[in-house]
């Protein structure tokens, strides 16, 4: 069985990508968000190719952070939470194949802070936990530019990266790409992981993770792991990392589906490529 990584629970339809100036984006953004049946333009599908990503399944939505609160943000490729200013700012120059990171990157030689929730319906689980640990050792154990803490519990606004749990039924996870050097901040895990093993809880949030450091999908171009197939989606976007392959990697971690028997490591080649970034 091959799962999404992302199963939002998305309010409206409609993305909000322009290729208007960046004050008329962020009104014409704020319009959207509050349609209730807005379909997304060919404009905005033009400007997600446009930064290389796969426009297919684009929404527009809001995600639940840790306290409770809800945050727009534009889901694309299945768990990618992107704001309007991101979506802006990104550049579409010097793109080639794969493996892909964004242009946004972490700051290198530093000590990344995370916190594992642990406050009421958003608290991970005692097997998101293990999983949790195990994804960070993961990085670590690739003795990389960057390092790795992990806690756990609930005062978790001074921490880069903090991992929590949403209730909605669903599989899978969401995060974002970093900004001003900072990985990006929430990673969700969803509930229905629970009846997933340790190890697949584990590759989820390795994935997720590697989302907020900026890497991107393996499989972008296709998602072949979620059984899909077709055109690449063009040259202007996700930017190669020497020395990892330029077609289908079926070891990647950073696939946009997951099987259900997954072991949650690293695949040679995503090791190669976050060594290289940092």
């Amino acid at each position: 069985m091959k799962t999404n990584k992302l199963f939002l629970f998305l309010a409206g339809a409609g993305i909000l990508f322009t290729s208007c100036e960046k004050d008329e984006l962020t009104t014409s953004s704020e319009e959207e968000f509050m349609s209730t049946n807005s379909e997304v333009p060919e404009s905005v599908l033009q400007k997600i190719a446009a930064l290389h990503f796969n426009p297919k399944g684009a929404e527009v939505g809001k995600i639940m952070l840790p306290d409770g609160s809800f945050e727009k943000t534009y889901i694309v490729e299945g768990d990618i939470a992107l704001s309007a200013n991101q979506l802006n700012n990104m550049s579409t120059s010097n793109i080639q194949d794969k493996q892909y990171r964004t242009n946004n990157l972490v700051s290198n030689n530093r000590t990344i802070r995370v916190i594992g929730y642990t406050g009421g319906s958003q608290a991970l689980t005692s097997k998101q936990r293990t999983a949790l640990q195990y994804a960070i050792n993961n990085y670590n154990a690739l003795n990389i530019g960057l390092s790795f803490t992990l806690t756990f519990g609930t005062s978790y606004s001074s921490y880069d990266i903090v991992v929590y749990q949403t209730s909605n039924g669903q599989a899978g996870g969401v995060a974002g790409f970093p900004a001003n050097g900072n990985p990006y901040k929430y990673v969700q895990i969803f509930n229905g992981m629970e009846q997933y093993s340790v190890d697949t809880n584990e590759h989820v949030m390795t994935h997720e993770i590697g989302h907020t450091l900026g890497m991107r999908h393996t499989d972008w171009f296709s998602r072949q792991s979620c059984g899909q197939s077709g055109e690449a989606a063009g040259s202007d976007g996700a930017v190669h990392i020497p020395g990892t392959p330029t077609g289908f990697d079926s070891t990647s971690i950073m696939l946009a589906c997951f099987s259900a028997n997954e072991d949650g490591e690293f695949g040679a080649n995503d090791i190669t490529a976050l060594n290289y970034l940092y």
